[in-house]
């Protein structure tokens, strides 16, 4: 059961920031594991449970990233990561090509969402062929999206701008990959058991956003 974390993992964050070494590591290894790893494994599971328990035809899994770099893709920084997040989404090969729910914990303060770390360049030519074969049913989601403000649609765009189907779609239409993110400074919610609330309330408000993607992810490749 998740409990909320200790203010104490901050500092911990902040530690490996500044002190990105196994010998400094080793030291605080048992912080790692009381304020950081077990906390956002029982975080992560709370969530996930709950929405095995209200959307079991979804067919996710939860992944939890690991502290330690590949030591291949290390480019002068140290072994460790500073950041720590969590995704629950699809099963896939390439979890950075697949829409995942998320959670990210950085010494800077914390973000959750909805969507892609980098999505292929395939699913979003099957979004906008998707939106200009039928705009209707998203321009329902991003209706609602635009009432609320909770989450921000990020992504980079295209440089030269897309003729979009809408003026309401084409936010969603530019972007070479998007994600929908709430990120704010450390705050009283993360020491409180009530953060797997709000997450889980943020997330069931994203879902018909998810369902959409799914079904978009299984078109064919309009490119031809």
């Amino acid at each position: 059961m998740f409990n909320g974390f200790s203010p104490s993992v901050i500092d911990f964050l902040w530690g490996i920031r500044f002190n990105n070494e196994k010998a400094w590591f080793e030291a605080h290894k048992q912080d790692y594991l009381t304020l950081l790893q077990q906390p956002m494994k029982d975080l992560s599971g709370e969530i996930y449970r709950r929405l095995l328990d209200n959307h079991g035809d979804l067919d996710l899994v939860c992944r939890v990233s690991r502290i330690y770099r590949d030591a291949r893709r290390l480019h002068g920084r140290g072994p460790y990561k500073d950041h720590l997040w969590w995704s629950i989404g699809r099963p896939a090969e390439n979890q950075a090509g697949e829409s995942v729910f998320w959670f990210e914990l950085e010494p800077e303060g914390y973000s959750y969402g909805l969507g892609f770390w980098m999505a292929p360049p395939v699913t979003m030519a099957k979004f906008r062929a998707r939106l200009d074969r039928q705009p209707k049913p998203f321009e329902k989601l991003a209706r609602a999206f635009v009432r609320q403000d909770t989450f921000v649609l990020e992504g980079e765009d295209y440089k030269r701008p897309l003729a979009a189907p809408s003026k309401l779609l084409a936010p969603w239409y530019q972007k070479k990959t998007f994600a929908l993110t709430h990120a704010a400074p450390h705050e009283a919610l993360l020491w409180s058991p009530q953060l797997a609330d709000v997450l889980y309330q943020g997330f069931e408000q994203l879902l018909p956003i998810y369902r959409y993607l799914l079904e978009v992810q299984a078109d064919p490749d309009p490119r031809g």
